[in-house]
């Protein structure tokens, strides 16, 4: 990675399995605080291992270079290159989850990422949007603030960063923020129970879910009520906290238009995931 100084606070996607000379321009100009990479990004080890290497050496030092790597249907690291993992919903015991996430983080390291976004602390409510589905880990609270720990806690034990997600709680909502707006009349001590539990956690993803009763104009994404009053107050959260891919179908207005909206909330980066030039290149002007 290349020199110190001062990162915008974007994480982007880039568009295939080779960095373009005009991304590799932009992240050279504007220094974000990292890349994203999703499945069209990678096709094999060999490739992957020369993308990261080249984004390594683009990005700043003190980049993160992130995966969406969960296990289950959530996995950018795929067979027959990369083993497949369980879903978070399989797991039983403390030791099953401590192994999962030793084995996830293991996947990410040595394929030369610093940063998973897993695990999800989403509580399965039954009637839910199936978003998260077997991708919580059950319904009880103190099993998912339980489990959900330990696998961050196999995770780092493998020097990778996770990134719980989706505080302060996307159980509830009964459509899929990748395509439309959840709103949920409100959000329950065990929604927020294993964020509580898990406070001391590095970094934090966000949810493009409306909380009626604490902000019924904005998702908690872009709410500043919901980040000072839940997430940094009630949950006591005072890590990084990082939106939600805002590009989703649940936010509205330009790229750039989220990017800062989002930060003027509370969040400190912005996640961008699609790849495109031009959204990119808004994001990173819009950002001080």
């Amino acid at each position: 990675m290349r020199g110190g100084g001062v990162l915008k606070p974007a994480i982007l996607g880039i568009s295939g399995q080779v960095l373009t000379p005009d991304e590799r321009a932009l992240f050279l100009e504007h220094r974000p605080q990292g890349a994203i990479l999703f499945s069209r990004n990678i096709e094999n080890q060999a490739q992957l291992a020369e993308l990261t290497a080249e984004l390594k050496a683009v990005l700043p030092t003190g980049a993160v270079l992130m995966v969406d790597q969960e296990g289950g249907r959530v996995a950018r690291l795929k067979p027959p290159h990369w083993p497949a993992l369980p879903p978070a919903g399989s797991l039983r015991t403390l030791e099953e989850a401590f192994a999962h996430g030793r084995a996830l983080g293991a996947m990410v390291r040595e394929a030369g990422f610093t940063m998973t976004a897993a695990p999800v602390l989403d509580l399965r409510v039954p009637g839910a949007s199936d978003v998260v589905g077997d991708r919580a880990i059950t319904g009880d609270a103190a099993t998912v603030a339980a489990l959900g720990g330990e696998i961050a806690r196999g995770i780092m034990a493998e020097g990778i960063t996770p990134v719980m997600k989706h505080i302060p709680g996307h159980g509830r909502a009964l459509v899929d923020s990748h395509v439309s707006l959840p709103s949920v009349p409100e959000l329950t001590d065990d929604d927020l129970l294993p964020f509580i539990r898990n406070k001391h956690l590095p970094w934090a993803m966000t949810a493009h879910v409306v909380y009626q009763s604490i902000d019924p104009a904005r998702p908690g994404t872009l709410s500043p009520v919901v980040i000072r009053e839940i997430i940094r107050g009630r949950i006591g959260f005072t890590g990084t906290l990082v939106s939600d891919d805002l590009a989703m179908g649940a936010l509205t207005g330009t790229p750039a238009e989220r990017a800062v909206a989002a930060l003027e909330a509370g969040c400190d980066v912005a996640l961008y995931c699609p790849g495109d030039m031009a959204g990119n290149r808004a994001v990173l002007e819009a950002l001080a």
